[in-house]
């Protein structure tokens, strides 16, 4: 079907005399590493068609955790990755796989579990509801798939001074899956889970869930773009890649991400040049 449709489109310039080469007969898009969250919340169907109109570009998106959507621009699989995990994004721009590490925006973590609450963690420290957790024999969904969501929980199971790599807690599950999967299974066993904002805003399956902890600057939750270093992989697509780097945290880009709402409430705040 795509030799078809390249060897139409080329024919076609030929007819008419119009100079073209292979590449300019391609589709004009790039593919982008990113997080459940980014796509789950429902931002890149709000943001990417602003992208495409901007600069004819189309992004092909690649949902996967972090530590995945990372490893596939270190195999050069990506032209560009939009992630959060900024302890490993630093070491993503150190290691060579890119050049720069931008800021583009951010929200925050949330502790989701049933209203009724029975083990008691509602408040706003995130630490002291996870000791809670960890006491206790009530159910926690861990994404458990190296995401930026799952490096978080596992820095605030150590905040908490619970080693999950030795003693998990009696109630702790991990399900290997993304964001929205894991809210399926603790909207439907009546479990606790750590949140983005985002997707949460964006999840209909809600049953008994609610927000019980949030507020704790701990819970901060930065987002970041890199292009992939051309040095590693000359196949990446460099400069369609940094035309949405420099989209995304452009004025444009930013008042797109601002304008991203649910019922009202803004699911990212942009903050490109922190």
């Amino acid at each position: 079907m795509l030799l078809r449709r390249l060897f139409h489109v080329l024919s076609l310039a030929l007819a008419l005399g119009l100079p073209v080469t292979l590449a300019q007969a391609q589709d004009k898009f790039i593919v982008m590493a990113s997080t459940t969250s980014t796509e789950q919340s429902g931002l890149f169907t709000h943001l990417l068609p602003a992208f495409k109109q901007a600069t004819g570009i189309d992004v092909r998106v690649v949902a996967v955790g972090t530590g995945q959507a990372l490893d596939t621009g270190r195999r050069g699989d990506a032209d560009i990755v939009f992630v959060h995990d900024q302890v490993a994004e630093e070491k993503f721009v150190a290691e060579g796989f890119s050049t720069a590490r931008r800021a583009v925006m951010y929200n925050d973590f949330v502790l989701i579990g049933p209203k009724s609450d029975p083990a008691g963690v509602r408040g706003k420290d995130v630490t002291a509801a996870l000791a809670k957790l960890a006491s206790g024999s009530n159910s926690f969904i861990s994404r458990g798939d190296k995401s930026g969501t799952h490096a978080a929980e596992l820095r605030y199971w150590k905040a908490a001074n619970v080693d999950i790599a030795t003693a998990k807690p009696a109630g702790y599950k991990e399900c290997g899956c993304g964001m929205g999967p894991a809210l399926n299974i603790a909207s439907s066993t009546g479990a606790y889970v750590l949140a983005d904002r985002g997707t949460w805003l964006n999840f209909k399956n809600r049953a008994d869930l609610a927000i019980l902890v949030e507020g704790d600057k701990r819970l901060f939750n930065q987002y970041g773009v890199m292009v992939v270093n051309p040095a590693k992989h000359p196949h990446v697509k460099k400069d369609m890649a940094q035309a949405f780097a420099d989209w995304v945290v452009s004025p444009a880009g930013q008042a797109a991400i601002a304008s991203y709402k649910i019922g009202g409430e803004q699911l990212f705040f942009p903050n490109a040049g922190s």
